[in-house]
Parts: structure tokens; sequence; C-alpha cells
């Protein structure tokens, strides 16, 4: 799923950044119980390295939960996002560094959790880890979570991603025969992994601004960008013409040391 140095992989998310800020899922409140049951770990105070920040999605909901986050991406254009949105009424300051998760620029022992949302299948699978263990005090963890389509519980989703499959050649997903989730587990001592079902209620443009903030559209011309998603929305107001879609989601979480 790597594309290239992860220099050019900051730079492609930077041109789809507000598709990504505007059009990127949340993670369920189950993810959260659920991070803290496996690793042990309160949020409410720990110290978090959001490695792969992106816009600040998990890194929001780690700091509303009390966390002490420090923000890492690759892209700068995200990171400005993530910056900017990041303000809470109590002032707590953000700390967000341009790097990636292969070579920290952290001092050793540094966080209680590690957390990789939606990114570290973009990384190097020994180095992350390696880099991940560094940082973290004696009783951390490591956690992976993404967020996917659950295309198998609604026919007009698998069909959307069949589209995609049909449409783009880099495309990686559901609708590929060989796709599965990243193998982070392979990577360390796992705890515990675990499914969490979820609903995402969405508008029908707003979920295509999730498809434009992909790294396999951002890999398209603008051109050829605006065609798919065009046809992508003719089929979708066909289905739902109230404009509305409830979206099956399932997040994959694999917590280890």
């Amino acid at each position: 799923m790597k594309t290239g140095p992860i220099k050019d992989l900051g730079r492609a998310f930077d041109r789809v950044a507000d598709a990504y800020d505007a059009g990127r899922p949340c993670y369920p409140d189950e993810l959260y119980h659920a991070l803290t049951d496996v690793s042990g770990i309160d949020l409410d105070g720990a110290t978090t390295v959001d490695v792969g920040a992106g816009t600040g999605i998990m890194t929001r909901a780690l700091r509303a939960r009390g966390s002490q986050v420090i923000a890492v991406d690759p892209g700068e254009a995200m990171l400005t996002r993530l910056v900017s949105r990041a303000a809470d009424r109590q002032g707590t300051p953000l700390a967000a560094v341009l790097a990636d998760g292969n070579e920290l620029p952290l001092a050793d022992g540094v966080a209680d959790l590690v957390t990789y949302a939606q990114s570290w299948h973009w990384l190097d699978p020994v180095a992350s880890i390696t880099e991940a263990r560094r940082v973290l005090r004696p009783e951390g963890a490591i956690a992976g979570c993404w967020n996917f389509h659950h295309a198998a519980q609604a026919e007009w989703l698998a069909a959307y991603e069949a589209r995609l499959a049909e449409e783009v050649s880099s495309y990686w997903g559901p609708a590929v025969e060989e796709w599965s989730v990243p193998p982070i587990a392979a990577a360390f001592e796992v705890i515990e992994e675990r499914w969490i079902p979820w609903t995402r209620l969405i508008g029908i443009e707003q979920f295509l601004l999730d498809l434009r903030s992909h790294s396999y559209m951002a890999a398209l011309s603008p051109e050829r960008a605006d065609e798919l998603v065009g046809r992508q929305r003719a089929e979708l107001r066909k289905e739902f013409p109230e404009g509305v879609l409830s979206v099956p989601m399932r997040v994959y979480l694999a917590v280890g040391k």
C-alpha cells in the first residue's frame, strides 16, 4: 500500500487536505472505550504520540478525553489544519511535529501510548514499531486503528466499492479479493484485536469529499477525479434521492507492545 517516500506521501495528502478535513469520518466512542480497556491506559492524563495525525481526527478526540497529545505528520498542510482546529477552552498547548513515524524526533520514554489512526500501513513495519517502543514508557502500549466501509452489510455500498475497483487501478479496499487489514498485529506482541461496528449518517456530498481524500484519488488528475466523483454522485442520487446515506462502518483495532 506504500507508494513512495514519506515526504512524497505528505505532499500527496497535502493536495487533498481540505477534502480530508471535511470528509473523513471520526471514530465512534466505543473505540476509545476499547482502547482503554485493552491497553489498561487511562486516556485522561496520558501522554500520547499520534503518528500520521493528518488533520487531527484522532488527536482532537484524544485531547477531548484528557490526553496530552504530540501530533506527528509529514504533511505541512495537514498539520496546519490540525493546529488551527486544536484550540480548546482550557488553552492546553498542542505539540505538532512535522516528521514521520519511521524516525520520530522525540526523546526516549516520553509517552504512555503511541497511536496510528489510518496511518501505520504507510510506514516501514520494522522501523516504525522500533521507534514507537523507544518513545514509550515501560508500561506503555501501541495501538493501530482503521475505519472501513462494511460493504458486506449493504448492496449499494458494495456496488459503490466495485465501481471504484473497476475505474481506479490503484484502488485498495473491500472490492479487491486480496484486500485485508494492515498487518500491524504481526509487528508486535498483540494484547488484543477488536472489530467495532458503527453507522455513519452522512450527506452524499460529504461522502464524496471522503472519497476525494484517499490516496488513490489524490494520484489522479483533477479532471479524472472530477469525472469519477461525478459518476459516483449520479449513482448515489439515483439510489438515495433524499441525499442522505446510512453507511455501515467498522473499526479494526489492534493493541500491543
